[in-house]
């Protein structure tokens, strides 16, 4: 059961498009909400709020914040949406976010050779994105991100940092995930979106910030990148993995090569690329490029990209932030050697 608990906003800390960030008072644990003005209007100092503590007082990884349900300064809240399709359906907060698939009817259904990297965990964000637009400055960019981890884009920290920089071009939020750019039902519609009319060139697709694990081999929503990876070779993409590897871990089974990698690759029915050295005793299912990377971690601190991985600094997980870099260079030249594909389907 969640906890509910009324409070009062004290403080606005920060706001963005979708997003605000304020000082509560009232809760037995933390003093700091958002609030999801999409979902549920804006809140102003002073307002009675009903907060969801569950997460901060269970003590999870929220990083504290608690999340606005209600402000009970409001009567009404009324977001007129553009159709008819919603997303947190069947929830009290369910809504009209519409879909780009409605507006869009004849999008092309092939990605015609278009690489797709697949990240299994939202920092690996960062470090593809900054190495393909630090080796190719006019590439565009497209994130797709599912509803594997948190469903608001506006959420994202992270998202919010390589948009400002211009190190994303495009976002498209597919699932219950919501708040991008454009808006998908599907991995699959949110790929040919972000393609064709994000007009980008490569897509980086995956879960926003907050994986869940439980340590068992197929309790991960980092499973989710087999699908990711198969969709885009059967609609005439490259599918490419980003390869989860760590340096500073101090769990056995995410030192090196993660087991969550090796699950994906056990999954999958299409051959991914890696890149050459990373998974030379494993992985047979993966397909390999020789590449030359930049220093991923000096990059990042040059661009004064503040990001971590479970809590370490790039400098502290050199093999995670250097091997999503190198997925990066591989992306690139795929793109370099693309030929459009063709799709086979079936006449149903």
């Amino acid at each position: 059961m969640p906890t509910f608990r009324t409070v009062e906003v004290t403080e606005i800390l920060a706001e963005r498009q979708g997003l605000q960030r304020v000082r509560v008072e009232g809760a037995p644990v933390g003093d700091r909400a958002y609030c999801l003005t999409e979902l549920t209007g804006t809140v102003a100092v002073g307002d009675r709020v009903v907060v969801n503590t569950t997460a901060v007082e269970l003590g999870l990884g929220t990083g504290g914040w608690h999340v606005v349900h209600w402000n009970l300064s409001h009567d009404t809240v009324q977001h007129p949406g553009p159709d008819h399709i919603m997303k947190l359906r069947y929830t009290s907060l369910q809504f009209d976010a519409g879909t780009d698939e409605l507006a869009h009817p004849d999008l092309p259904e092939t990605l015609d050779g278009t690489v797709v990297v697949a990240t299994m965990v939202h920092s690996q964000l960062a470090a593809v994105a900054a190495v393909l637009k630090h080796l190719e400055p006019d590439l565009r960019v497209g994130y797709v991100m599912t509803d594997g981890a948190a469903l608001p884009i506006a959420l994202s920290d992270l998202v919010a940092d390589l948009r400002t920089r211009g190190l994303i071009d495009v976002t498209v939020t597919t699932g219950h995930a919501f708040g991008g750019d454009l808006e998908a039902v599907s991995v699959p519609s949110g790929l040919l979106l972000a393609r064709h009319v994000g007009d980008a060139d490569i897509l980086i697709a995956g879960m926003g910030p907050g994986v869940v694990g439980t340590g068992t081999r197929y309790g991960t929503t980092a499973v989710e990148v087999a699908p990711i990876l198969d969709a885009a070779d059967a609609l005439g993409g490259e599918p490419v993995l980003c390869i989860r590897a760590s340096s500073g871990d101090h769990r056995d089974r995410h030192l090196g090569i993660s087991h969550h990698t090796r699950t994906v690759l056990d999954l999958l029915g299409c051959r991914p690329w890696v890149p050459a050295g990373s998974m030379d005793s494993e992985g047979g299912a993966a397909r390999r490029l020789e590449v030359d990377a930049p220093d991923t971690v000096a990059l990042l601190a040059e661009l004064g990209l503040a990001v971590t991985t479970m809590g370490r600094l790039p400098e502290q997980d050199r093999l995670f932030f250097d091997t999503a870099g190198a997925v990066a260079a591989v992306a690139l030249r795929l793109r370099a050697m693309r030929q459009p594909r063709s799709v086979d389907r079936l006449d149903t």
